[in-house]
């Protein structure tokens, strides 16, 4: 009885925590989509981690002042949030995009924008390019 106990509450949190992240990616992507700056910052946990070689987004004014270049500088995230669904990574989830100059069918995609869940619920928690 313990066993299946354990193995129905792990299943419970596991579907619970897809279901809350699946509701969080269709608010953060209508956002994205949508250039309400404003969700897309209060969906954020600051700092924001960045690329290589480039400053972590420390307050919710700086990301709203840099809005497109940081969720734009090598990507296309309103294109690609549009076609492409998040993948599991571990606890978390990410969404792999393409080059801004590539199209979106292209199989390269380095550029990782990645969400974890925190105390708070689901939050954006920052971009990469995984060739770096």
């Amino acid at each position: 009885m313990e066993i299946f106990s354990a193995t129905f509450f792990w299943l419970s949190a596991t579907i619970s925590a897809e279901t809350d992240f699946n509701s969080f990616w269709q608010q953060f992507k209508t956002a994205v989509v949508n250039s309400d700056k404003s969700t897309v910052a209060r969906l954020t946990r600051f700092p924001l981690s960045m690329p290589f070689g480039i400053e972590s987004i420390k307050t919710e004014t700086e990301f709203l002042q840099g809005y497109d270049d940081i969720l734009n500088m090598e990507a296309d995230a309103k294109r690609c949030f549009q076609t492409t669904k998040p993948k599991q990574e571990g606890k978390g989830y990410a969404i792999y995009c393409t080059f801004k100059q590539l199209p979106e069918s292209s199989e390269n995609r380095p550029i990782k924008y990645y969400f974890a869940r925190t105390k708070t619920g689901w939050k954006f928690e920052g971009i990469d390019n995984i060739n770096e």
